[in-house]
């Protein structure tokens, strides 16, 4: 599940990334609504925002690009939004702009579940997903809270800190997720930090689904100083690489769970 920030370096290109990472196989976008201020992005998908931000970018025109391009695509999207965003345009009428775009729901990174009432109703009035997140610092308690008012999926956030490509992921992390998985029907999907094909390996047994963001971010930042074409096609190329490693490991685990 890729994520894209839309309006970098113009919105012409976004589409052209969503019909390329589709084509490849993606299962899911995770769209970036550009923000001055994200709580929860690295430095890459901060400079992508601010890259995107200085074009004049308007949440009017990335709904557009999105109306135009979602009915060509297998893969649903979903925006990566601020609630200033939302709030400042009305809540209702963000969620019917959006889904009436051909948006399929919303990850709300600032909104705590205890103040997500209102929006969480208008979502399921509009059958709108409302993506909430899970930390590894969120008590047991409040995380089943979280997962009882999320629709779609559950957003799980594999590190303490902001998002970026690591080396390494937390040696808890899948064990974690298996004790979420026991409190939700909902899928469970792992987000902030993945970027490597081994990261898809170690994952998969306890996710339903993979968020790569910084990795493409970084790759489509080059689309500013050299042949887009040449972009589009180390991103398919990247997404390829990751659904490789997430098919190896579905069938490794069908091997193991035929074998006597």
């Amino acid at each position: 599940m890729p994520f894209v920030t839309a309006g970098d370096p113009d919105l012409e290109f976004t589409a052209e990334v969503l019909r390329t990472l589709d084509a490849r196989g993606c299962h899911l976008c995770e769209l970036g609504m550009p923000y001055s201020d994200p709580i929860a992005d690295g430095p890459v998908i901060q400079a992508s925002y601010t890259r995107a931000l200085a074009s004049k970018l308007r949440v009017p025109d990335v709904l557009e690009m999105v109306r135009q391009t979602a009915p060509q695509l297998a893969m649903p999207i979903v925006t990566m939004v601020s609630y200033a965003i939302i709030y400042r345009r009305g809540l209702a009428a963000y969620v019917s702009e959006a889904k009436a775009a051909g948006v399929s729901g919303a990850i709300v990174p600032d909104l705590p579940v205890e103040e997500a009432g209102e929006l969480s109703a208008i979502c399921r009035g509009e059958d709108f997903s409302l993506i909430q997140l899970v930390t590894p610092t969120t008590p047991p308690a409040r995380a089943k809270q979280i997962a009882a008012q999320s629709r779609g999926f559950l957003y799980f956030v594999s590190v303490t800190g902001i998002t970026g490509e690591r080396t390494e992921l937390p040696p808890d992390l899948v064990d974690k997720v298996r004790w979420l998985r026991g409190e939700t029907d909902l899928p469970i999907c792992i987000g902030f930090g993945i970027s490597q094909p081994e990261h898809v390996r170690t994952l998969a047994p306890v996710a339903d689904g993979l968020i790569v963001g910084s990795a493409f971010v970084r790759r489509m930042a080059r689309a500013a100083e050299t042949s887009r074409a040449q972009v589009l096609s180390e991103l398919g190329d990247f997404a390829a690489q990751l659904l490789e490693a997430l098919d190896s490991s579905s069938s490794s685990l069908s091997a193991d769970a035929q074998a006597p």
